[in-house]
């Protein structure tokens, strides 16, 4: 396990932000986190060629706070100012590790990512934006069975259902041991075998699938999706059609709120609830971005990383 300082998830404006001012007040060593192969993947994915990047919003141009700012500029020349500034502030960036699981104890946060990782940091920074979303599969959903379809777990535990499990990662692998022990589950995966789990999860499996409570279906892939009456008829490619009454997608990503609840934080409706400085109802823990600021720009959230870095100096000084 690789220990940090500062650990931050997302490397958009606010993450960058936020690591350049922990730079700035002397706070190291700082992990960057990052589920994509580069910077800014939002702005990358939403913002289309030539798109004027601006500081203002609603007519009022936000004035920076800390070391980062820009000016009125193209959406390239923005990604390029972005990458200069992680080369010359030496950013440590770990690309392709979205976080997966986050564990909090008295004194630490424990995060394991997709790409293996297992990192332990007395502070925490979650800067992954609003418009984080699952990872659908490559074939279409009818709309007539999405309620049978499930992205994660839901609130109202399921009982005695036929379930079958898509995924390989950790999250597939919790998901099919927890469900397993009130439902007939089955796990799909592509794979022959799995390469990334981590040891517990790795084990967990292995034990259920031993003693029969899941039913694991290796090297299989899915060609589509059908309703028979109330059930999903999953077609294979190998040519079997089975029913099942749910299928629960792990491929990766979450929404961000079903992310932050995961890990215990507080919501009013649908925003996290965040102080001043972006610190949530746990202690060492605090949003940046979008998910801390109600009318976000791309200025708002370099401002938002520097009120972090101030907030932790001004409370955590000890830890650092």
């Amino acid at each position: 396990m690789e220990q940090t300082k500062l650990a931050i998830i997302g490397a958009g404006p606010a993450g960058i932000s936020t690591a350049v001012e922990a730079k700035e007040a002397n706070i190291a060593p700082v992990i960057v986190l990052e589920k994509t192969d580069h910077i800014c993947a939002t702005i990358e994915r939403l913002y289309p060629t030539g798109k004027r990047v601006d500081p203002v919003h609603l007519k009022v141009k936000l004035e920076p706070i800390g070391k980062l700012s820009f000016n009125t500029e193209s959406k390239e020349a923005f990604l390029e100012r972005m990458k200069n500034i992680v080369k010359e502030n030496d950013i440590d960036i770990r690309y392709k590790n979205g976080v997966e699981k986050i564990r909090v104890s008295k004194e630490d946060f424990y995060i394991s990512t997709g790409g293996g990782l297992e990192i332990k940091a007395p502070l925490l920074v979650i800067a992954i934006g609003i418009f984080g979303r699952p990872v659908k599969p490559r074939y279409p959903i009818p709309k007539e069975i999405k309620q049978n379809i499930y992205f994660s777990l839901p609130d109202t535990p399921i009982k005695g259902k036929k379930i079958l499990v898509v995924g390989g990662g950790n999250s597939a692998a919790e998901t099919a041991c927890l469900l397993s022990r009130d439902n007939e589950v089955s796990l799909s995966y592509r794979r022959p075998e799995f390469f990334r789990l981590n040891e517990i999860n790795a084990s967990n499996i292995k034990e259920y699938a031993e003693k029969g409570a899941i039913n694991m279906m290796m090297a299989t892939d899915i060609e589509g999706l059908e309703r028979q009456d109330d059930k999903v008829v999953v077609i294979f490619k190998d040519g079997r059609h089975i029913e099942y009454d749910a299928i629960f997608y792990c491929l990766g990503g979450m929404t961000p709120k079903v992310f932050l609840e995961k890990i215990g934080i507080k919501f009013d409706k649908d925003r996290p609830v965040v102080d001043e400085y972006g610190e949530t109802n746990i202690p060492r823990l605090f949003l940046a971005g979008d998910l801390a600021i109600r009318k976000g720009t791309i200025m708002a959230a370099f401002n938002s990383g520097k009120k972090v870095i101030d907030g932790i100096l001004a409370r955590y000084r000890d830890l650092l």
